[in-house]
């Protein structure tokens, strides 16, 4: 069966499969870095866990959802490829190059990707079982449907000549719109909480958006189905693109704060990347320069929009993603050249495959109906799917005020990123606390939640206990928790006096 393929072109998906999938640990290292270091952890467990969802739905029936040769209805597939049967060496729906089982595993890592941007959504307050379940629904009815508009052999966008080269609609449109709405019914994160805001770890951001561009190379380069020509063209286009975005962020930053940022350069970058997603195999390279600068200042001021519809997409998802994809579309409708399409050794390039430049004007209205359609789809639906999970028993998306506060790492993973977490539990526990924690299972008595179950009677008004003494102080050593630091303290300090805690 092998005999009917190249193995340079087998081998070339192989390796932009195992690319693409290090996309989503350099997503979680980017939603962990830019979140409060209290939910560090559970941002690449969303990602994480999210991958695990996909990977069982695609195999169960995502592929053959999305990707049905046999289905006639335009919009989805059937389930003829349910659990990968009829699955095998046959040429793929996506091109002749690649067998079928290849072709299903590479398409599976981008549905991975589209779920762990979509996971953005719950930092720092959403809890991860329903999003777990969201995930499974999302994938089947809203990631799958429109990557068969677009991919599947008789979608109706792929029928009516739609431009897309590697995902601006199925991945990025649908990314940012689905986080969007899960935001919307998660809710804000309280206000208090977000005086002074800023990322608690740049190194771990600047770590996730190189892993991402790593990946983006076979996410873009590897959707030419081939070692050819116009893979080679679509990993320029994704660079030119990337770095001009990158540039005009930061300049569009130190305008402002007369400083150089390397949050917004991560920022320039991933927009301009995601931009390059439908358009790298479809576009010159000077066009891609000019869809650079432009996606960079779209996509810069599109982050305020959060503001005036007050919903809190706390890693801008919507602007980096939703927002930079639909530019990239609408560059196809302008600067898409068939003689790039070419590039890629098909047979059956036409005038239809350009854009503007190459006469076929047809493709302005369709490209602006396509990213309509996708935008709408994707955000009515996830929101529904988002309410109806949010009441069902057990399922309610978001974490209690108390959770929130405590962190998502502390709440649902019992695991933190850091070891400060014990320094901080014991400065909680000599804090007042008020109110009974009822919600969720929190009925665990303060002293006890804080790690230090000797301060339990304190905090709950009762004498303090033989650790103290006899002033409301805890000695050095009883402090930490262990002996040798109280020893070590006084052989260093004999004459010390406790300090009263801040």
């Amino acid at each position: 069966m092998n005999q009917w393929y190249e193995r340079g072109d087998q081998a070339y998906i192989l390796v932009s499969s195992a690319m693409v999938l290090l996309m989503v640990p350099g997503l979680g290292f980017l939603y962990s870095g830019l979140a409060r270091r209290k939910s560090a952890l559970s941002m690449i467990y969303a990602c994480l866990g999210s991958y695990s969802i996909v990977c069982f739905q695609w195999y169960f029936w995502g592929y053959s959802l999305a990707f049905s040769e046999t289905a006639t209805n335009g919009f989805i597939g059937n389930l003829r490829k349910f659990g990968l049967m009829n699955t095998l060496a046959v040429p793929s729906p996506g091109s002749t190059l690649i067998p079928d089982l290849l072709f299903a595993f590479y398409q599976m890592q981008f549905c991975a990707v589209t779920a762990a941007i979509v996971a953005g959504a719950v930092a720092e307050r959403g809890r991860l079982m329903p999003f777990f379940v969201f995930t499974f629904i999302w994938a089947t009815l809203v990631y799958c449907p429109v990557a068969c508009w677009v991919w599947g052999p008789g979608g109706w966008a792929f029928s009516w000549g739609v431009l897309d080269y590697a995902g601006g609609g199925p991945v990025e449109i649908v990314s940012g719109m689905s986080a969007l709405a899960y935001s919307m019914v998660l809710g804000r994160r309280q206000e208090k909480m977000m005086l002074n805001f800023r990322p608690h770890n740049v190194s771990l951001i600047t770590l996730g958006t190189v892993f991402l561009w790593f990946g983006w190379l076979a996410f873009n380069g590897g959707s030419a189905f081939g070692a050819n020509l116009r893979a080679a063209m679509a990993c320029w286009n994704s660079n030119l693109t990337g770095v001009f975005g990158a540039m005009t962020w930061v300049l569009l930053d130190w305008r402002l704060a007369r400083k150089w940022s390397m949050v917004g350069w991560c920022s320039g970058l991933i927009s301009g990347l995601v931009a390059a997603t439908p358009a790298s195999g479809f576009i010159t390279p000077w066009g891609s320069v000019v869809l650079g600068i432009v996606t960079g200042i779209v996509a810069n001021f599109s982050t305020k929009i959060k503001y005036w519809i007050r919903i809190d997409d706390s890693m801008d998802v919507f602007a980096e993603h939703g927002v930079a994809g639909m530019v990239g579309l609408l560059f196809n409708a302008f600067f898409g050249a068939d003689y790039i399409v070419g590039l890629g050794g098909s047979a059956e390039v036409t005038s239809a495959s350009g854009g503007f430049l190459t006469g076929n004007f047809a493709s302005i209205y369709k490209q602006i109906a396509y990213i309509v359609a996708c935008t709408a789809y994707a955000f009515v639906m996830s929101a529904a799917i988002a309410y109806a999970i949010n009441f069902i028993p057990g399922l309610h998306l978001r974490a209690s005020e108390e959770a929130e506060l405590l962190g998502m790492d502390d709440d649902q993973l019992g695991e933190f990123a850091y070891d400060y977490v014990e320094v901080r539990r014991d400065y909680l526990a000599w804090t007042p606390a008020t109110g009974e924690q009822t919600q969720d299972g929190h009925n665990i008595p303060q002293g006890e939640r804080h790690g230090i179950v000797g301060h339990s009677q304190m905090l709950e008004g009762k004498e303090p206990s033989e650790s103290s003494d006899g002033h409301g102080q805890v000695a050095q050593g009883d402090r930490h928790g262990i002996a040798y630091e109280k020893a070590e303290h006084e052989k260093h300090h004999p004459t010390a006096a406790p300090t009263q805690e801040a």
